[in-house]
Parts: structure tokens; C-alpha cells; sequence
């Protein structure tokens, strides 16, 4: 963001908008599962720039049986001799689904280009292929939209000592972020290069900035909503069915089973 940086946005406000956006949200749900549309979301940016906080939140009130995350693991010897979109393609959505790709086949674009796991050619080779593969997948009928979250390396730097402190979240804090602080220029110039490539008509860019993680949810929130045709979708009527009358069951007695510890009781 140009120019002087926003005030953080209040609680409130925040919290508000955030809800009105998720009741949104689980619309597009519905009319995705009705239109039998396939929407795929792609978030990618530096360690620690919010997208996984942001992810959690699109998330939080849909059915995981229609919007599902997608966080692939290290590929494994085999998937490494593979086409390197291959095991991407095992994820993308069918017919009524939509996937939240947190990290993506941008990761050669990325780690995989600045830590050296990749050859020159490959990285090349992705260049060259992946707007050729997103065109594909766009042609295909499915609706691609990618988000760079973009954090400052003070606003980084901040973050990462937050998880070196607080013991619920110092998992996160992976030898790989470490490399990160010192190799801030390498990604930034590996990211530039990506955009130069992959940023196309058919499956543009959407920079989100993430300083402030409250407005970076909302505005990604927001727009994602903003490019897509859904439309509320009237939910069936449904009704409860009268409990029948009692046959005569007993419940067995209470000290035949074995019942967890009020823990709640001794606060």
C-alpha cells in the first residue's frame, strides 16, 4: 500500500464485516454445489504473510464436504519423477467442489527456485508451462483465482519473533522461515519474476496486502466474492419430525460405563 500505512482496523468492525462475509461465503457455497461449478482459490506469499489465518477464516462455516483445503506435503521420490503439475491435478475440484490450494504448484516459483531443490531447466520449464496449464484449467471451465499475500520483512520479522515467544505457535517456525529472513531479496526477486510470467488475462494476480492480517482477510474475502456470478440459492425447506412415543427403552445403568472426568467442574 502506497503512501502512509492504514490504521490497524478496530475489533468490532472487523469481527462485523468478517460475519456478514462468511453468511456470503456459504452462499457461494451453495451455488457452487448447485451450479455444479468448480472454483479453485490459490494463496500463495512469503512465510508468515496471514494466508493461512485467512484460509482458516473462509473456511470456518462451510461444509468440508464441498470446500476443502489442499496443503500438499513434500513430493515423495516417485512424485518427483512425475510431471510436476501431476500431483497438483489429483487435488483440483469436480463437479460442485471448491479448493483452497494453501500453497500451490507455485512453490517451484518460489522455495523451490531460491533453495536451490530445483534445476535451472525446471524452473524454466515451469515459466514456460504454467500459464500454459492454467489456461487449460480456465478453458476447462474451472474458476482460478490466485492471491499473493504481500508482508513487509518488518511486519515478517515481527511475526516470526511472536512464534519464537508463544509456545503454541513456535511449531510454526520452521528452519525453512529461518532461511527466509536471510534471503529476503532472493524471493523478492523470484517473485517478480514469477508475476512477469504468470500473471495473465486468463488468470491474473491479486495482490492482498497483509501488514494489517484484519483488512487483508476482509478485502481477500471481499473480492474473491466480488468476481464471481453466485447467487443465493433458495435452501429446501426443512422440517423436524415429531418424536414417536416411548417403546419401553431403558438406558442401562450409569456406573456400567466408563464417563470422562469433569475436568470443567474444578475451575
Amino acid at each position: 500500500m502506497a503512501g502512509k500505512k492504514a490504521a490497524k482496523l478496530p475489533r468490532a468492525a472487523y469481527e462485523s464485516e468478517l460475519l456478514r462475509l462468511q453468511t456470503e461465503l456459504v452462499k457461494l457455497q451453495e451455488w457452487v454445489r448447485a451450479e455444479g461449478a468448480r472454483l479453485v482459490v490459490v494463496f500463495e506469499g512469503r512465510d508468515a504473510a496471514g494466508k493461512g489465518g485467512t484460509i482458516k477464516r473462509v473456511t470456518e462455516h462451510l461444509n468440508p464436504r464441498v470446500a476443502r483445503i489442499a496443503a500438499l506435503p513434500t513430493p515423495t521420490e516417485r512424485q518427483r519423477t512425475q510431471w510436476y503439475f501431476q500431483r497438483y491435478v489429483e487435488h483440483l475440484p469436480a463437479a460442485g467442489e471448491v479448493v483452497l490450494f494453501d500453497r500451490s504448484w507455485y512453490n517451484r516459483a518460489g522455495v523451490e527456485r531460491v533453495m536451490g531443490f530445483c534445476t535451472k531447466q525446471e524452473y524454466q520449464r515451469f515459466l514456460h508451462q504454467c500459464p500454459i496449464f492454467e489456461r487449460m484449467l480456465v478453458e476447462d471451465g474451472i474458476l482460478l483465482r490466485k492471491y499473493w499475500f504481500s508482508v513487509s520483512d518488518t511486519e515478517q520479522e515481527a511475526r516470526f519473533r511472536k512464534r519464537q515467544r508463544d509456545p503454541l505457535r513456535r511449531w510454526k517456525l520452521s528452519p525453512m522461515d529461518l532461511e527466509s529472513i536471510t534471503r529476503w531479496e532472493a524471493y523478492s526477486r523470484a517473485k517478480d519474476t514469477m508475476l512477469v510470467h504468470t500473471d495473465t488475462a486468463e488468470a491474473p494476480w491479486y495482490v492482498v496486502e497483509s501488514d494489517d492480517k484484519r483488512r487483508a482477510r476482509l478485502n481477500m474475502i471481499a473480492h474473491l466474492l466480488s468476481t464471481l456470478p453466485y447467487q443465493e440459492v433458495e435452501p429446501p425447506v426443512i422440517e423436524l419430525p415429531e418424536r414417536p412415543p416411548s417403546t419401553g427403552y431403558q438406558r442401562p445403568p450409569r456406573d456400567l460405563q466408563t464417563y470422562v472426568p469433569d475436568h470443567a467442574g474444578t475451575l
